[in-house]
């Protein structure tokens, strides 16, 4: 029983890092964070982009929580908890490599999948790519994916509007 608790807050921060990746990700990468992200939203062959410094912000959120979970960093002001919080960050960002730069951008293994919540997952990310600019956009979102045909409904609104500029392959 006494590891349930450490479970328990665990799973929470993987659930609530997906809210904070989808905030972060509409708000600050489509914001004033564009500089960063850009180059995720262009063509290039380069191996990195600058949009990964994104995981070391990540990374630099799961550490700071590992070290105020530390006797050894902190001593006696130790919190424990934050060493499970930590490890969910870890969790949320192993998944995102696997799910976002894998699964999505092929970036370490080439599979295309053909049912299922995977592939819902690549259309749901192919149509956040679907605006040019940082402007509008659907799917903020990385593990939680909506309809496709309702993003594409959304999309064709926003270009209605005058909101976003898209793609017009995807947004018609």
């Amino acid at each position: 029983m006494e590891f349930l608790l450490p479970i328990l807050i665990i799973i929470a921060t993987v659930a609530a890092m997906e809210w904070v990746a989808w905030a972060s990700h509409k708000y600050i990468m489509h914001g004033w964070g564009w500089g960063w992200h850009r180059d995720h939203h262009e063509p290039h062959e380069n191996l990195l982009e600058k949009n990964d410094l994104y995981g070391v912000v990540g990374a630099v959120m799961s550490i700071s929580m590992f070290a105020l979970g530390s006797e050894w960093v902190l001593g006696g002001d130790a919190w424990p908890p934050a060493t499970w919080i930590g490890i969910g960050i870890l969790a949320y960002g192993i998944i995102y490599t696997l799910v976002h730069d894998g699964l999505v951008h092929q970036r370490y293994f080439k599979w295309v999948p053909k049912r299922g919540y995977a592939k819902r997952l690549v259309q749901a990310h192919k149509l956040h790519h679907a605006t040019i600019g940082k402007e509008g956009g659907v799917s903020f979102g990385f593990l939680l994916a909506r309809d496709p045909a309702k993003l594409k409904a959304d999309l064709k609104k926003q270009r209605e509007a005058g909101i976003a500029i898209v793609r017009e392959s995807v947004g018609s």
